[in-house]
């Protein structure tokens, strides 16, 4: 990948801080703390998507939660795709541009990239297919190359 993109995506994780906190802090696997090394050198804006809150700025305080999207219903999942695409749009000039990139799972960009496409003429989701170590590998290397 080449330049900046404007906008990032990363989706929360399982494991939480047990203790309301600013969100880029509350997640705390080493998958997410990757995810955000890389998206906070490699992208102007980022925001999370979180199953509980919907896209969320990652200055935003949360408070703990027990929810994700993963094995939830396609009617929640999609419930949810509507709440966030609503938030979208309310974060008008803030989310647009030419690249965005999204690291997370299909359960949680199936129903966004389609939206996103009105936005920005380029949605990248650069680790789609990896494995949870495959990925780790990635974060890493790519972090490493910065």
């Amino acid at each position: 990948m080449s330049g900046k993109a404007d906008v990032a995506f990363v989706s929360c994780v399982k494991t939480k801080a047990n203790r309301p906190m600013p969100a880029k802090d509350f997640y705390l696997s080493p998958w997410f703390r990757l995810a955000r090394r890389y998206v906070e050198k490699n992208a102007h804006r980022w925001y999370i998507l979180s199953a509980a809150h919907g896209c969320i700025h990652p200055e935003d305080i949360i408070d703990p939660y027990d929810v994700t999207l993963n094995g939830a219903s396609a009617a929640d999942r999609g419930y949810w795709a509507v709440v966030v695409r609503d938030q979208f749009d309310k974060l008008g000039p803030n989310l647009s541009g030419e690249r965005a990139i999204i690291f997370a799972g299909l359960n949680y960009r199936r129903d966004l990239i389609s939206p996103l496409l009105r936005t920005f003429d380029e949605v990248q989701v650069p680790m789609e297919g990896l494995k949870m170590g495959q990925q780790l590998s990635w974060l890493t290397k790519h972090n490493d190359q910065g």
